[in-house]
């Protein structure tokens, strides 16, 4: 077949990476892109790629992109970095973006498969988490204080909804695949982005601004708590399972799947020696005290966001091998060599 992919967010990280290396593939004919910014240095003169810069929450859009009948809809659009004071703004540009989505991609007649990117920090970080527990993806999301967390459950309880009317009214839908990753890392994502980042921020990478400046002497030593941790992804990873779920050989209605390779979680020291730091270990209420402090003084310019303190402190460990059981899917690295190791595609950021 000769696909049209219709990706949102395709000026951010994961969706300017698919646009890419979807550009590439001779069952591609054409990729429409949609973002609120402008067509990213990486996809200039990419004869493939149709821009058009919108927001995914206003009416400008859908006409368009409709002529184009695309056949697959890839749904990356996100504001993750949370607006000081402006909640509903975020939420319309989330949420509503998201629904808007969602209707044209079951209201388009052409339009076979829908991916939508999801997180597993909707599994909520709490104190009760332990390293043992672990979530899979029957295990319902929890409310959060997390502000992206609780959006992202939001929009899969919409998504859900909408395929649960469309299939009791018999009404035509696409084939819906939720990727749910853990942290995703990689060459593109730590050396090519110039906004916090976790491994940005802990390497001392950030320099460019005020607030970064002051990160990056506050971080001389790294703070972690007990029992924080992460599991990491690669980003050839991620574009690879979502190469599988919107091209490939699939045969669900309707699955999510964490995307998260098999092999031990990163702890906090972990990762200061992956960044040859030393730790001073703290109080979880420490590190809600300093996120609080943080977040006012600079007004959401250091993102301390509320509830943001807990996923720093108490753990959510996902077992991902749904997508390998169902389909087969292989990892390329385990979540340590996700965030230690300098290879993957996008070795040209590395400097």
């Amino acid at each position: 077949m000769n696909h049209t992919v219709f990706i949102t967010g395709a000026a951010g990280y994961i969706g300017a990476m698919l646009a890419h290396q979807f550009a590439g593939r001779d069952d591609v004919r054409q990729i429409v892109c949609l973002d609120r910014a402008a067509r990213p240095q990486l996809l200039e003169g990419v004869s493939k790629i149709i821009w058009i810069q919108a927001f995914t929450n206003d009416s400008t859009w859908q006409k368009s992109v409709a002529e184009y009948n695309p056949d697959i809809v890839i749904h990356t659009a996100w504001q993750i970095r949370e607006f000081y004071g402006k909640g509903k703004e975020q939420w319309q540009l989330n949420v509503v973006g998201s629904d808007h989505v969602f209707e044209f991609a079951f209201s388009t007649p052409s339009v076979k498969r829908l991916v939508h990117y999801s997180t597993v920090a909707s599994y909520s970080a709490l104190p009760e988490n332990t390293y043992e527990h672990v979530f899979t993806e029957d295990v319902p999301f929890r409310d959060s204080e997390y502000l992206y967390a609780q959006e992202k459950k939001v929009t899969e309880e919409h998504l859900k909804a909408l395929y649960e009317k469309a299939k009791k009214e018999r009404a035509p839908y696409p084939q819906i695949s939720i990727i749910r990753p853990a942290s995703i890392t990689g060459p593109k994502g730590r050396y090519s982005r110039k906004n916090f980042g976790l491994q940005s921020a802990l390497s001392g990478q950030l320099k460019e601004t005020f607030a970064q400046r002051l990160v990056t002497r506050l971080l001389a030593w790294m703070p972690i708590t007990p029992l924080w941790c992460r599991q990491f992804v690669h980003e050839d990873d991620i574009a690879d399972i979502t190469a599988l779920l919107a091209f490939g050989p699939t045969n669900h209605e309707y699955e999510a799947f964490n995307a998260c390779p098999l092999g031990s979680i990163v702890t906090g020291k972990d990762m200061a020696r992956a960044v040859g730091k030393n730790t001073i270990t703290l109080h979880p209420q420490i590190i809600r005290a300093v996120f609080f402090v943080a977040w006012h003084l600079s007004r959401g310019g250091i993102p301390t966001s509320p509830g943001g303190w807990k996923t720093y402190s108490y753990p959510i460990v996902v077992d991902g091998t749904k997508i390998s059981k169902k389909y087969g899917y292989t990892y390329k690295m385990s979540p340590k060599d996700a965030f230690t190791k300098k290879e993957g595609r996008y070795m040209q950021y590395v400097k």
